[in-house]
């Protein structure tokens, strides 16, 4: 396995691997991991569809990228992955996964007309005093000595962060900046998470830091992410053959070393809907684990009841805890799932407007008409003052193809879970629906004597408890996260968001690909590169941009300490006057 990147490699078509008749892959979970891991076996590996075997404890395909209507509840949405152009392995797949909306198009394609057509923006990304739209414009308000901070997380290596805090590396300063309140509040980071994630995702997304305050990076699909993504690459795997095997639930896999270090999984029990059965396997059956999960051991409520708290381990973490015990090379599970603070988020709610009474207070603070068929929110409008750190995002209605005309589908998340609300003086966790939607239309500014009768007549609400959402941000250190291929394993890969691979950040859909990527790849030798993450980070380009636009859009003669000086010092600078450098730092708007 190696990385490239550039056309070249990107359009090519491996040639078939050595082993692509003699192997069978196993497949624990049907997430997106998996279902990309066995589109990978088939189209570069060339593994007959019938050889591969997905394994699933639920009776539904999709793992966290969910969008479902339950008879009992309504319609759900425990939440969405935001996406954007980098995302080079996630597109590398949807190229060739056929649309079900679009004849003679991909998925990619669908998703690259419908983003162009309609791009992505946010009007209004912060409200306070019941509605009113927060005026930054678009003001980051980072002080030097946060800058300073940034860049010094930045230059640190990956082995100094280990098990450290967010806060561990920023001050006060920093948490009070709008920076913090759009990075928080995008990309559900808390002060007590990892400030080795936090570095990841600064070098990964460097080249949006000019986005953060309206979202305009950002893309979404047409609905919500199991009918547009779920759903095309299953029809897609079922044609070709893929066996799914749902309610089947894997207690263990048995793995054996041998004295030179090689490993290799040589039994997985399973239980069958109850009948516990046993799966044999050679070194030509490859087994590709999800281990861990940020919605499992999910529960609900509904308009009157809350959503009961839980900290039940489900299967992919009890696996992952008996391979573990095995090999210490196959990570630490608890890291994750212990300790997580009182105050984590841990709820999220589905509200379903049924009439059109709610619509026009989302305009006012959208500015746009929510029934229109476009960008909505834009993504996350974050309620500054919120005593629950709430948030809420309508994207594209409908959100589910069935979906009423007269409805909307908003998803609605609150990040500290041990604070009462600034209306409802509860903690979101012991609130109903009724309850969430009433704190909602507070802050969205509806009149006090209209909330409760809009709340209770005119939406349905299904709140979510998932005990382990913030999970994959949990402090960490090196061998936490198991390898993808870890040391000496010839038949056993992990994938997904719980696997460590090089660069790239958790909590994304391309995570979950580019490790499927790696596990498929190494193990057939697939002769194509995979696609490199974007390098942002070392393109003095997109470091001049997010210099100027970091530092709230001043000059270099502004600024004190400015990334440019302290790379080439200000006797440099001078010198620059007429040459290339001078032409890259106009064209950051650094000088004039």
């Amino acid at each position: 396995m190696y990385y490239s990147n550039g056309n070249y490699e990107a359009f090519a078509r491996p040639v078939k691997p050595a082993r692509s008749e003699s192997v069978s892959a196993y497949l624990v979970g049907s997430g997106l991991a998996s279902l990309a891991a066995a589109a990978f076996l088939i189209r570069d590996g060339r593994v007959p569809g019938e050889k591969i075997h997905i394994l699933e404890e639920l009776a539904i395909t999709g793992g966290s990228l969910d969008g479902i209507y339950e008879q009992e509840y309504g319609y759900v949405i425990r939440g969405g992955r935001e996406m954007e152009s980098h995302f080079e392995c996630l597109w590398d797949l949807y190229r060739s996964i056929p649309s079900l909306e679009v004849e003679d198009a991909s998925v990619l394609d669908e998703f690259y007309w419908l983003n162009k057509e309609d791009p992505n923006s946010s009007h209004c990304r912060l409200i306070h005093n019941r509605g009113e739209q927060v005026d930054t414009d678009g003001q980051l308000t980072l002080s030097e000595a946060s800058v300073k901070e940034i860049l010094a997380l930045c230059m640190m290596k990956e082995e100094q962060l280990q098990d450290k805090k967010i806060t561990d590396v920023f001050t006060k300063e920093f948490f009070e900046s709008n920076f913090w309140t759009y990075w928080c509040t995008m990309f559900a980071f808390e002060q007590w998470h990892s400030a080795m994630e936090m570095r990841r995702y600064l070098m990964r997304f460097i080249h949006h830091i000019d986005a953060l305050a309206d979202f305009s990076s950002l893309k979404f699909t047409k609905y919500n992410q199991y009918e547009s993504l779920v759903l095309p690459l299953l029809s897609y795997l079922k044609a070709q053959g893929v066996h799914f095997q749902y309610n089947t639930k894997v207690e263990n896999i048995l793995v054996k070393k041998a004295e030179n270090g090689h490993k290799w999984a040589e039994e997985i029990i399973l239980n069958v809907e109850g009948v516990p059965s046993r799966i044999k396997l050679t070194e030509n059956d490859l087994v590709f684990v999800t281990n861990g999960s940020i919605t499992e051991s999910s529960t609900y409520g509904n308009n009157d009841t809350p959503a009961p708290v839980s900290h039940k381990l489900g299967g992919s973490w009890s696996l992952w805890e008996k391979l573990a015990a095995q090999d210490s090379s196959f990570g630490n599970p608890k890291k994750f799932y212990e300790n997580l603070p009182e105050s984590s988020w841990f709820v999220s709610a589905t509200i379903t407007t049924l009439d059109k009474k709610i619509a026009p207070y989302i305009e006012k603070i959208s500015k746009r008409d929510p029934y229109a068929g476009k960008v909505v929110t834009g993504g996350i409008v974050h309620a500054k003052d919120s005593n629950w750190k709430l948030s809420y995002t309508l994207n594209r209605q409908p959100h589910f193809k069935n979906q009423p005309e007269d409805q909307l589908v908003v998803w609605f998340y609150a990040l500290l879970s041990d604070t009462d609300g600034n209306y409802i003086k509860k903690p979101i966790t012991q609130c109903t629906g009724n309850e969430i939607a009433q704190e909602w239309l507070f802050h969205m500014g509806v009149p006090t004597e209209l909330i409760e009768e809009l709340a209770v007549n005119s939406c349905n609400i299904v709140p979510c408890y998932m005990p382990y959402i913030t999970s994959y941000f949990m402090p960490r250190a090196e061998g936490d996260r198991p390898l993808v291929i870890p040391e000496g394993s010839k038949n056993l890969a992990f994938i997904g968001n719980f696997a460590e691979t090089e660069r790239d950040t958790v909590f994304t859909t391309e995570y979950s690909v580019r490790t499927a990527m790696e596990a498929v790849y190494s193990f057939l030798e697939v002769d194509r590169g995979i696609p490199e993450v974007f390098d942002s980070c070392y393109d003095v380009r997109m470091l001049l941009k997010a210099s100027y636009y970091l530092n709230d859009k001043k000059k270099l003669s502004e600024l004190n300490v400015p990334l440019v000086e302290r790379l080439l010092g200000k006797h440099e600078l001078k010198k620059m006057k007429g040459t290339f450098v001078e032409e890259l730092l106009q064209d950051s708007d650094l000088i004039d």
